[in-house]
């Protein structure tokens, strides 16, 4: 990011990237109620398609963008595939097998994950202070991962004989999430913020559709009740609207590396809405490592010396 950037610019970003993420860790604990109620396959294609209705004034090309090219196109569709389709898919069958905390613990190693994609793909330098930031975030999830916490709260988690399927799902989900932020970075210098959103959830749809329209034959949608459809809704929006635009409008004016510390806010959110929504434990060291991930935060943003 360029030094020169005014303070207020690079605020707004921070503050996009930081709502962006505090989203996600919303919606995935949220998801849980979601993949009771709808088989993950049905959920996901009904995720792409409630939100391709929201945003087709978005796939206009702005008049400042360049034609894509044929290797943009790529980079778009892996940013789908990778950061959105798969990322849903294990996301979603991983939370249904393990606890929001749980799944908490595991994302808080996605700003390490993303320092390394960054490092190895962007050549971006890694700072003392994000190299501090991403530290912070390993020492919280030692201590998530030590704490005692973790049992699911809900009867059906806890029959779940799987756990360390889900687990392994959700680090599936991380490594997609770093693939996201890295094509992310590459995109956002070629096409506008609301034309990749549009766009990589277009692919998610294609993607989706033959496995969603099966599920849908066999599906008794009447069964579902009312306040379902209108989280379903603001699953979707939040997914594939609201989080994308901001992620990418913040990411245009912030190093991939330092974008990735904001992703601690997705296991502090999720974990939050776990305990305050539902019903699961939070315990004194999860308390630190929350707050040993707003301190990585603070450190990846506080303002460097001007020289």
């Amino acid at each position: 990011m360029n030094s020169a950037a005014p303070a207020s610019g690079r605020l707004v970003a921070y503050g996009c990237l930081a709502l962006s993420m505090s989203l996600v860790g919303a919606y995935v604990a949220l998801s849980k109620p979601l993949v009771a109620a709808f088989p993950v396959l049905l959920l996901a294609w009904l995720r792409f398609g409630i939100a391709a209705l929201a945003m087709p004034h978005w796939l206009k090309r702005g008049a400042d963008e360049a034609p894509m090219t044929a290797r943009t196109r790529g980079l778009v569709f892996l940013e789908s595939f990778l950061g959105n389709f798969l990322f849903s898919i294990c996301m979603l069958f991983g939370v249904s097998m393990t606890s929001a905390v749980s799944a908490g613990v595991i994302m808080a190693s996605i700003p390490a994950m993303v320092a390394l994609a960054s490092w190895l793909f962007l050549r971006e330098r890694i700072t003392v202070r994000i190299g501090l930031a991403i530290a912070c975030a390993a020492f919280g999830i030692g201590l998530l991962a030590l704490s005692p916490a973790h049992a699911p709260a809900s009867p059906d988690a806890a029959k779940s004989s799987t756990p360390w399927l889900g687990n392994l799902l959700v680090f599936c989900a991380v490594l997609c999430e770093a693939a996201y932020v890295v094509i992310g970075k590459s995109l956002t210098g070629r096409v506008g913020p609301k034309r990749i959103a549009s766009l990589i959830n277009l692919w998610g749809f294609v993607l989706s559709t033959p496995l969603g329209i099966w599920f849908a034959l066999s599906f008794d949608f009447g069964a579902v009740r009312g306040g379902m459809w209108v989280l379903l809704v603001a699953y979707a929006l939040a997914a594939s609207v609201w989080t994308v635009w901001l992620w990418m409008t913040g990411l245009r004016h912030v190093p991939a590396a330092q974008a990735g510390v904001f992703a601690v806010l997705l296991p502090v959110s999720a974990a939050l809405v776990g305990v305050l929504v539902l019903g699961e434990n939070l315990s004194g060291p999860q308390l630190i490592a929350f707050a040993l991930a707003l301190a990585g935060v603070v450190l990846a943003t506080w303002p460097g010396r001007r020289r």
